[in-house]
């Protein structure tokens, strides 16, 4: 029988996870009452566009990682990259506020958060929770347990880490969902905004 999850694993990798989402929430949320509570609903409007240039700006990290550009310091960047992204994120869902107008921006925005989240697994649930299971299992190896033991002992930490090592699947396809999706708002709002 296998021993139940450990809630050290929630406590130290899932809360702060969940906690980081939540707070992007949050925030677009008291972003958009301020802005009904202010009668500045129209600047909402607008937020859509420093939000979009600060995403876009954040792939300098990924241009980085990938080498297509040499300069700048890849920790730095990545700092960076997380920082523009959930501040973006934020000024993009507080554009979107809780208007169902058409559908090609709604599915944007979920577009937008699943990449959050994936992004977030890769930052704070997979690199910690990858340590831990070695940690625990270097710990249980040198306390003279059997590889069998040592197996029953991680099940869940193993499990969880082997679903998370598949971020990327979903991580990336979804990057490029979510900026076709937002091409494709940009370009109907360049459309039919009525310019005069």
């Amino acid at each position: 029988m296998q021993k139940k999850m450990p809630t050290s694993v929630i406590r130290r990798d899932l809360v702060p996870f969940t906690a980081i989402f939540a707070s992007l929430i949050g925030a677009a949320l008291i972003g958009d009452y301020l802005l009904h509570q202010q009668d500045i609903v129209w600047l909402g409007r607008y937020l859509g566009i420093p939000g979009t240039l600060l995403i876009l700006g954040s792939l300098v990290y990924s241009l980085r990682k990938r080498k297509v550009i040499t300069s700048g310091n890849p920790g730095t960047l990545l700092r960076w990259h997380e920082f523009m992204a959930w501040l973006g994120s934020m000024l993009v869902l507080v554009h979107a506020g809780i208007h169902f107008n058409a559908l090609l921006p709604w599915l944007a925005v979920v577009g937008m958060l699943v990449n959050v989240a994936s992004g977030l697994t890769g930052k704070y649930l997979l690199q910690r929770a990858r340590r831990r299971l070695l940690a625990a299992k270097a710990t249980l190896q040198q306390g003279g347990r059997s590889e069998a033991e040592i197996e029953q002992a991680v099940f869940w930490d193993a499990i969880a880490v082997d679903a998370m090592m598949k971020w990327r699947a979903v991580h990336f396809p979804v990057a490029f969902l979510f900026g076709a999706l937002a091409a494709g708002h940009v370009l109907g709002i360049f459309t039919f905004w009525g310019w005069r």
